[in-house]
């Protein structure tokens, strides 16, 4: 029985082809890889066999040894494709580098549906309040001086034209065109709209999209999610005119605080810094105690009484 049964095995592997893993599947694979595994085997077959501490502890000499030399091909091979990497072969190397990161798909409590799990993420993000009543008649003022087309193309200038659009679906690149072929188009939209100080209810619209903050556990809650808020292109073009009339008349009227810096032409983060860092060292000189404190305003701009700001 014995004898057929290695008369088997025999014919077996004379007609079974072994199967042998492709050279794409390790590159960096060496034969003297090879003979760090086979001594790694044996290792383990040895201390298997006769079960002695000494014997487990070649074992685990040999395989830290194994993995050692793994390691090294690999940053080896790493190295090598980087030094003769072409531009056809970068995007595989960006591949290799930044692993792409899992969907993760929210399963927020109480929102089974898309259009619940919509609402779900609305009422955190936008929580509801009284609308604002638009005025019954709009009538010019008269302290408002005319727009500009000078004004219109500060505001165009920095608008990025890669930027993405929102509702309307009109790029910022297009509307820079327009306005270098026609300037007075956007002067005859714009310009009453700044004289009646309205803003029209249809520009409002915008298009959120959901993004996941990074290192959340479970994704169960809205607050673990931001939002991107992608609003008309021409509103927004509205807006930097606005902001830079107001930040003008903040100036003259000396609204502004000495050491403000945030979103002001010419200061950055940068200023802020060195600003209370002099503040520090001044004060420390002195022999005072100086302590600093910092507060983030969660949806501070999303809550503010419009009757009240205007």
């Amino acid at each position: 029985m014995s004898g057929s049964l290695d008369l088997r095995v025999a014919l077996l592997k004379e007609h079974t082809p072994v199967s042998r893993p492709s050279h794409h599947s390790k590159p960096w694979w060496s034969p003297h890889l090879t003979i760090r595994c086979r001594e790694y085997q044996k290792a383990v077959r040895w201390a298997r066999k006769h079960d002695t501490p000494q014997m487990w502890e070649m074992a685990g000499t040999s395989k830290a040894a194994y993995f050692k030399a793994i390691k090294a091909a690999k940053n080896k091979h790493w190295s090598s494709f980087l030094l003769t990497a072409t531009p056809q072969s970068l995007s595989t190397a960006k591949r290799f580098a930044y692993r792409r990161a899992q969907s993760r798909f929210p399963s927020l409590p109480g929102a089974e549906t898309p259009q619940q799990m919509n609402d779900v993420l609305l009422d955190h993000f936008f929580p509801s309040k009284e609308p604002f009543s638009p005025p019954h008649r709009l009538r010019p003022h008269k302290s408002v001086p005319p727009l500009t087309t000078d004004e219109i193309a500060a505001a165009l200038s920095k608008c990025s034209p890669t930027a993405a659009p929102g509702p309307d679906g009109i790029p910022y690149s297009t509307w820079k065109q327009v306005n270098k072929i026609n300037p007075s188009m956007l002067l005859q939209i714009l310009g009453p709209l700044v004289l009646l100080g309205y803003h029209p209810a249809s520009l409002k619209s915008s298009n959120g999209v959901v993004l996941d903050k990074p290192g959340k556990p479970p994704y169960k809650s809205p607050s673990f999610f931001r939002i991107i808020v992608l609003i008309h292109t021409f509103s927004k073009i509205l807006g930097r005119v606005i902001a830079a009339r107001r930040l003008t008349a903040a100036r003259v009227k000396g609204l502004l605080q000495p050491n403000h810096c945030g979103s002001l032409p010419g200061l950055s983060t940068y200023d802020a810094c060195l600003t209370l860092t002099n503040d520090v060292k001044t004060l420390k000189r002195a022999r005072l105690k100086v302590s600093s404190l910092f507060l983030d305003i969660k949806a501070g701009s999303d809550n503010v009484d419009n009757t009240t700001l205007a």
